[in-house]
């Protein structure tokens, strides 16, 4: 049992505890073949003591190649749903003996898979193929490999650990919420388009018809407006738009300072979030709310406060700089977008000083003037003062209607900052980090509905305030 402890104690890295033995074998003998004489102890000795050294040395030398590949199906996946990871190892030699394999995962994941190569029913191609599964509760970019592995000699002397492939990205991206629906929409059609109709009468005859042009149909000829003009013509196809939703998503850090999340553990290729409860709030209420507006065949234009994209800085956005997103593939890029988008970083300040350094400032008011009366408009805010609230207030004109959701610790102490924005025409609502995001959605029709919830400790302010 001492014997066992001590090898135990032993650097492993290339020699086994047999290795090791094996060699305190070989140089006991040495010694005793000094101390007795004795040539055949010497041999002995001699062959005990080289032959986990040249294990370790062909273990160094002689290590096979190998390629690995590995897929997520889905490619990216929403907080709490399962993807099942796909590896496939192929090796263009065959090892001197086992091989057993670990996959390097982020500690959120837990225990990483293990495995030994090569597979018991091997692929057609020759490949090993293992599959395991993945689940985050958190939005984010994490580095999902790469492959340890471990050979070992046949006779279990020497070992040798490498690292086999490259690292591999995994897009975790928020799940949105299902949202009640609201006025904020408005009336479209099955479709999701608007229409722009005239009512054609005797008056405007000559607006709603143009001349015959080679392929027009002929159930189309406009015979009132073509015996008045002596030449064929007809009718103009309906004026049809499809409309724009506007999203403009607070990321200041100054703005969401208080109660910083740890990061995640993300792996040697993820991203570390720099973010808080109340961010994450803002960041689910906006895939929920482009999910909403895309199923309604709304396209959507997601910017900061600043006026600028609002994905630039997210490492999984495809296409940083893209603002505009329609259709599921649209929606799909802003989700991955979004996965592992942070805080912006800038030096703690004051939000009124960080706000007249641009924040609501000429950018964004010219970007959401370029898209006037296009449709509604969603501002999602962390907390806010009087005075950025007065520079966002204007921006109401430009939208058909515009919604602002202030995310803060203390919702009560928001009610200056609900006053600037109800002034310039914006419907405003102050929620905390607790309150159901469709609860929140409903406030725009001025019906809150929430959910039996224990009461707030004293002092502290509700979920919603209208």
């Amino acid at each position: 049992m001492a014997a066992g402890a001590w090898l135990g104690r032993l650097p492993t890295r290339y020699l086994t505890p047999r290795g090791w033995g094996l060699l305190a074998a070989g140089v006991l003998s040495l010694l005793l073949a000094q101390l007795l004489g004795r040539r055949d102890l010497l041999g002995l000795g001699i062959f005990l003591a080289c032959l986990p050294v040249l294990a370790a040395l062909a273990m160094l030398l002689l290590k096979p190649r190998f390629g690995v590949e590995r897929r997520f199906r889905p490619a990216a996946v929403e907080t709490g749903v399962v993807t099942h990871v796909q590896l496939a190892i192929r090796s263009s030699g065959t090892p001197g003996g086992a091989v057993f394999m670990s996959e390097e995962l982020p500690a959120r994941f837990g225990q990483p898979p293990t495995f030994r190569f090569p597979a018991r029913h091997p692929s057609r191609s020759g490949a090993s193929v293992y599959e395991y599964r993945l689940r985050s509760s958190k939005r984010g970019l994490f580095g999902i490999g790469p492959v340890t592995a471990e050979f070992a000699d046949p006779f279990g002397l020497a070992r040798q650990r490498h690292i086999l492939g490259e690292v591999s990205r995994l897009i975790v991206t928020p799940a949105p919420v299902e949202l009640p629906a609201t006025s904020l929409t408005g009336a479209r059609g099955p479709d999701g388009t608007a229409s722009t109709w005239r009512q054609a009468n005797p008056s405007d005859d000559d607006v709603m018809t143009r001349e015959y042009r080679y392929g027009d149909p002929m159930r189309r000829v406009h015979w009132a407006a073509t015996a008045r003009h002596g030449d064929l013509m007809v009718r103009q196809e309906e004026s049809v738009t499809t409309p724009q939703a506007g999203i403009v998503l607070d990321r200041r850090e100054g703005a969401f300072a208080d109660g910083f999340l740890p990061p995640p553990a993300a792996g040697r290729a993820g991203v570390l979030l720099r973010t808080s409860a109340r961010f994450e709030w803002a960041v689910t209420a906006a895939v929920s709310a482009a999910n909403d507006f895309i199923l309604r065949g709304y396209n959507v234009r997601l910017l900061d406060t600043h006026g600028g994209p609002g994905l630039r800085d997210s490492p999984s956005a495809a296409w940083p700089e893209d603002e505009e997103f329609s259709g599921p593939a649209g929606y799909q890029n802003l989700a991955e977008g979004l996965a592992a988008l942070s805080l912006a970083e800038e030096p703690r300040r004051r939000a009124e000083r960080t706000e007249a350094a641009g924040a609501f400032g000429d950018r964004l008011m010219d970007k959401l003037a370029a898209h006037k009366l296009k449709g509604p408009l969603v501002a999602l805010l962390g907390d806010l003062g009087p005075a950025g609230a007065a520079r966002l207030a204007p921006a109401a004109e430009f939208a058909s209607q515009a919604f602002a959701i202030i995310v803060t610790d203390h919702p009560r102490q928001a009610t200056a900052a609900m006053d600037k924005l109800r002034a310039g025409g914006w419907r405003a609502v102050a929620v905390s980090a607790r309150a159901p995001r469709p609860a929140a959605w409903s406030c725009f029709d001025g019906q809150v509905r929430l959910p039996a919830t224990p009461a707030p400790a004293a002092g502290t302010g509700p979920e919603v305030q209208l």
